[in-house]
């Protein structure tokens, strides 16, 4: 992964949308608590990502970027690491690191999503879990192990609701699945408010981005690179990202009514401190699904796969070991 000659960096304008957001999310309190704890600060967790081979593909007709390391395909177990939004697979460079080590891994930005094509029909849980299989057929690699927090976990539950698979274990976390659904302010704004995803997208990609960070990290600050590859990633995306979410609530009595049809072993990950959607909703979907764990990431956010990416790291390790 080659860094970007020219960044785009998060400005003034960005910051003071981001700051407005901040303001009327009641949320904010606590999240401050918790960074004042971790003494949290300006300095980058990371001063850079870590190299991840980028590629584009056109798969059925969809442009996206994705990301491939292979080992060992006849003995190596394989992972399939599905984007959050408004991250990119970038996000994932620390997890990466490790897991190229001794998995074969498989990484792409959701269609409509990150760096990847955007239309409006990409914009549902049933396209993203039908491109999900087609995806899985084209590299071949159906006994697999799905990692997919936020967006990534309405795709990988809509795909193995819907379609014949192999696959042998998923992880899954601060994401949608039942109902009814827990949703603290900015998530309720979102979903249900036609006046808010407007005002979304005229703020911009890099509100959203700065938005994001504020409401979704207490102890990974991300890098100038990542945050320029996010913003740079959904800039002109979000109108259609916002589409995603007012299809949201229809879209969700989908998975609610076969969520315990899912025999598949699963992990299921929250943050603790969740601003997005509640922990709560966690604790619901493992007491719905017949053959899964919880795991809560103590002080950690929305994005526990950086919050705490060592445990998160051994979480995907033991699982993967586990259900091999």
């Amino acid at each position: 992964m080659k860094q970007e000659k020219k960044l785009s960096k998060i400005n003034l304008y960005d910051k003071l949308n981001a700051a407005f957001v901040s303001a009327i999310t009641p949320e904010m309190s606590e999240l401050k608590k918790i960074r004042k704890q971790n003494s949290y600060s300006k300095t980058p967790t990371l001063t850079k990502p870590f190299e991840m081979p980028l590629e584009y593909i056109s798969l059925n007709g969809v442009r996206i970027r994705m990301s491939k390391s292979i080992l060992d395909t006849k003995n190596k177990e394989t992972i399939i690491l599905l984007s959050a939004f408004p991250h990119t697979i970038i996000a994932y460079s620390p997890i990466w690191e490790e897991l190229k080590k001794k998995y074969n891994i498989y990484a792409y930005d959701l269609p409509g999503f990150g760096a990847s094509e955007t239309k409006t029909k990409y914009m549902s849980f049933s396209f993203q879990g039908d491109f999900l299989n087609s995806f899985i057929k084209h590299f071949d690699i159906e006994n697999s192990h799905i990692v997919a927090p936020d967006v990534g976990m309405a795709s990988a539950l809509t795909y193995v609701i819907n379609h014949k698979n192999k696959i042998k274990s998923l992880m899954i976390g601060d994401g949608p699945a039942t109902l009814p659904t827990i949703e603290p302010s900015i998530m309720k704004k979102m979903v249900h408010s036609g006046f808010w995803r407007t005002m979304f997208v005229i703020a911009g990609s890099g509100a959203l981005i700065e938005s994001s960070k504020n409401l979704g990290n207490v102890r990974y600050v991300p890098n100038k690179y990542e945050l320029s590859d996010y913003k740079k990633s959904h800039k002109g995306k979000v109108v259609n990202s916002m589409k995603w979410f007012k299809t949201y609530p229809e879209a969700l009595k989908h998975l609610d009514q076969n969520i315990e049809n899912i025999k598949i072993p699963t992990k299921i990950f929250w943050g603790e401190h969740e601003a997005i959607l509640d922990k709560k909703n966690g604790e619901n979907l493992n007491k719905r699904m017949p053959n899964s764990e919880l795991e809560i990431f103590e002080n950690c956010g929305h994005f526990v796969y950086q919050d705490d990416y060592p445990r998160f790291i051994k979480l995907i390790q033991t699982w993967v070991n586990k259900h091999r």
